[in-house]
């Protein structure tokens, strides 16, 4: 589980990549790796590799560690920024790889409330653990995508997984605080969506809102929900629909300004998502809107 390797060693084919994205903090690949050893230096990153695909033996060395094992789809490998290893396949796999920036996982632990000690990773292989795997499948979904997600929702699964990594370092989930869920000020949560509704048509990054908040990206997450009870994602989402559906109503603007003007990243992104959560198309909204026009006192 790989990220570079020596000429001798089997080279990795990237399948599919998150490098041209607009990610902060996270970065993702899916590769083809051929059966033999691969060594790996230390890197920048937090580094995890998933796998995928049919199961494959394989004799690991990581950090002092050693595990020979039967490794198969769902299987985790978690090593440290600066750590090195080798890996040994007896056949290829397919492996999604997964960086995280230390700091982000740093500055997480400290918006948790946690010592800095918490944030200090080792490793483990052979790790199991099905919220880590979810974030794994959303991200590679968001890698098979035509077209990526907004970088809010990416900002967000990197935020979970920095907490999940951490919460699995502990050994134990992290408590929740107090009985009742704590909600965001009626005057904080108005100020957060107002900005975003004046910048619908520009990228959004969970840094950005946190900072218009006044919160850690950690707290506005799980604030944010209990005000709303939807994730920051799904309502920015939810406003770019509307937007593009009042513009597309009551304007005869083209839609690919439509879709400009409401944060999609095309005509078609726009039709599709408005398909999903309306049921209906562009096309759909702007002829309903012509023929009930003439027809208005």
């Amino acid at each position: 589980m790989a990220s570079s390797s020596p000429s001798s060693s089997p080279t990795p084919q990237i399948l599919l990549t998150g490098a041209t994205r607009a990610w902060t903090g996270l970065r993702a690949d899916f590769v083809h790796i051929p059966r033999g050893r691969v060594q790996v230096p230390g890197g920048d990153m937090h580094s995890l590799g998933m796998h995928f695909g049919p199961p494959v033996h394989a004799d690991c060395e990581c950090g002092g560690e050693r595990m020979r094992r039967v490794q198969k789809p769902g299987d985790i490998d978690v090593v440290p920024a600066g750590v090195g290893g080798t890996w040994e396949d007896d056949a290829d796999c397919h492996i999604l790889r997964l960086g995280l920036q230390p700091a982000l996982v740093e500055q997480v632990a400290q918006d948790l409330g946690l010592p800095a000690a918490r944030a200090q990773l080792v490793p483990r292989l052979q790790l199991r653990d099905t919220r880590i795997e979810a974030i794994g499948w959303a991200i590679k979904a968001d890698l098979e995508a035509e077209v990526p997600s907004d970088p809010l929702y990416i900002d967000l699964l990197a935020n979970a997984l920095a907490v999940r990594l951490i919460e699995t370092a502990g050994g134990h989930a992290l408590a929740p605080q107090g009985r009742t869920a704590p909600k965001m000020p009626a005057r904080q949560l108005r100020r957060l969506t107002d900005f975003i509704e004046c910048h619908l048509g520009h990228p959004l990054h969970l840094a950005d809102l946190a900072q218009v908040a006044g919160l850690s990206a950690t707290r506005l997450k799980t604030l944010f929900r209990n005000s709303t009870g939807m994730p920051v994602h799904q309502y920015v989402i939810c406003r770019r629909v509307e937007h593009a559906r009042a513009l597309l109503a009551t304007t005869a603007m083209p839609a690919s300004e439509v879709a400009a003007a409401a944060g999609f990243a095309h005509q078609s992104h726009m039709a599709s998502t408005m398909r999903r959560l309306l049921g209906r198309t562009p096309g759909d909204i702007a002829r309903q809107s012509r023929e009930i026009g003439p027809n208005l006192p």
